[in-house]
C-alpha cells in the first residue's frame, strides 16, 4: 500500500516538473520571411572581441569554396575576417583598404580569388585567398570620360568565367566597364542620365546565369530597381522594386537576394531589410520587411516591417542555404546569421 501511494505521488511529482519546465520554457526564436523562404535570426552569430578584431562598416561577405565566410569592412585593423559556419574567427588580414566596399569571389582553375573595390582609393583590386595583391586597377582614362581618378569610385564587380570582369561606378560616374582578365579595358556603357539605359547608384552587379543566355543584373539604387542588361551593355528589361533601395543583387541556385538599405528611398535612415526573389524575379519573401504583394501583377511598395537591421548591405548565402546579413553605419555591428527553417 505504501509503495502505490509512493508511486503515485512520485508520478504527480514529475508531472508537475514537466508542467512547470514547459511554462517557463524560452519560446522558441522568431520566424522572419514568407512564403516558405523563413529564417530564424543569430544576431550574435559574428560578434569579436572589437578591441582586438574591430569593424567599422560591414560591407560585403562571400563562402569560398573550403565553406569559409569572408567578410570585408573598412576598418584597415583587419580589412578581411574569415569565419567559419557557426561563426568562428579563423584567420584576419588586410590594413591597406580604407575604402573597402566591393567584394567579389572567383573560383579559377580550382583557386579562389577575391576582387575588391575601394571607393576611398578609387581602384579594384585582384588578391589571392589569403591576400597576396595581383592586379591594381586605376580610374578608367582609356574611356575618355574620365579626367581625374577622384571621378572613379567603384563599388563592385563582377566575374566571368574567362577571367574577364566588369566594374560597376556607383558612387562615380555610374559607368560599367568591362575589363579582359589581364586588365585591358574591352567596353563601357551606362553612365549617369535620365534614360532607363542609364543609371543612378550603380551600386552592385552581378552575372545571371538563371535563364538559357548570362546576362548582367544591375543595381540601379535611388530609382529602386535592378536592371538588366546584354553581356555587351544593352538594355534588356528594368525589374522594378518600389519600396526597395537595393545594394547588390546576389544569385543562389533560382534566387535572388538583396540588401535593401533603405525604404522607401535613401533619406529614409534605418529602414532597411531583405528581400528574396524567385527565378522570375518575383519579390516572394521580405526578412524584417512587409510581405511581398502584387495587384495587376505590379508589386506594391515594400516596407521595413521589424526593426531587426538599421542599414543591411549585403546578404551572403551559404551552401546550405542559411544567410549572413552585413550592415553599414549601424552602429559597428558583426553580420548576423539567419538559419533556413
Amino acid at each position: 500500500m505504501k509503495r502505490r501511494v509512493f508511486i503515485q505521488q512520485t508520478s504527480v511529482l514529475a508531472t508537475s516538473i514537466i508542467l512547470t519546465k514547459d511554462l517557463f520554457a524560452k519560446p522558441q526564436d522568431k520566424v522572419y520571411g514568407h512564403n516558405g523562404m523563413l529564417y530564424r535570426m543569430d544576431e550574435k552569430w559574428g560578434a569579436l572581441n572589437p578591441e582586438k578584431y574591430p569593424v567599422n562598416d560591414c560591407h560585403e561577405m562571400v563562402q569560398d569554396k573550403k565553406g569559409r565566410i569572408i567578410l570585408l569592412t573598412n576598418e584597415t585593423k583587419n580589412n578581411i575576417l574569415v569565419y567559419n559556419k557557426s561563426g568562428k574567427l579563423l584567420h584576419s588580414w588586410g590594413h591597406e583598404f580604407p575604402g573597402a566596399h566591393g567584394l567579389t569571389l572567383h573560383n579559377e582553375n580550382g583557386d579562389d580569388f577575391l576582387y575588391i573595390t575601394d571607393t576611398s582609393l578609387h581602384q579594384v583590386y585582384k588578391t589571392t585567398i589569403d591576400g597576396k595583391l595581383l592586379m591594381t586597377i586605376d580610374y578608367p582614362a582609356d574611356t575618355g570620360t574620365y579626367k581625374k581618378k577622384e571621378e572613379f569610385v567603384p563599388t563592385e564587380t563582377t566575374v566571368l568565367e574567362n577571367g574577364d570582369f566588369y566594374i560597376a561606378d556607383g558612387y562615380g560616374r555610374q559607368y560599367i566597364m568591362q575589363y579582359d582578365a589581364k586588365g585591358k579595358l574591352k567596353n563601357f556603357f551606362g553612365g549617369r542620365g535620365d534614360g532607363n539605359e542609364h543609371l543612378d547608384n550603380a551600386h552592385g552587379i552581378t552575372i545571371d546565369t538563371r535563364q538559357a543566355s548570362p546576362t548582367l543584373l544591375i543595381t540601379d539604387r535611388t530609382r529602386n530597381c535592378f536592371k538588366r542588361f546584354s553581356m555587351d551593355g544593352k538594355l534588356i528589361e528594368v525589374i522594378a522594386l518600389p519600396g526597395a533601395c537595393v545594394c547588390r543583387p546576389v544569385i543562389h541556385g533560382d534566387h535572388l537576394y538583396a540588401a535593401v538599405l533603405r525604404s522607401p528611398n535613401l533619406d529614409a535612415a534605418g529602414t532597411g531589410f531583405v528581400t528574396i526573389l524567385d527565378k522570375n524575379n518575383k519579390a516572394v519573401s521580405n526578412i524584417g520587411g512587409t510581405e511581398p504583394a502584387y495587384k495587376d501583377d505590379k508589386l506594391q511598395p515594400m516596407a521595413q516591417a521589424d526593426k531587426i537591421f538599421v542599414h543591411p548591405h549585403d546578404v551572403c548565402v551559404d551552401d546550405e542555404k542559411n544567410l549572413y546579413v552585413a550592415q553599414w553605419a549601424s552602429g559597428k555591428v558583426y553580420p548576423y546569421k539567419f538559419t533556413r527553417v
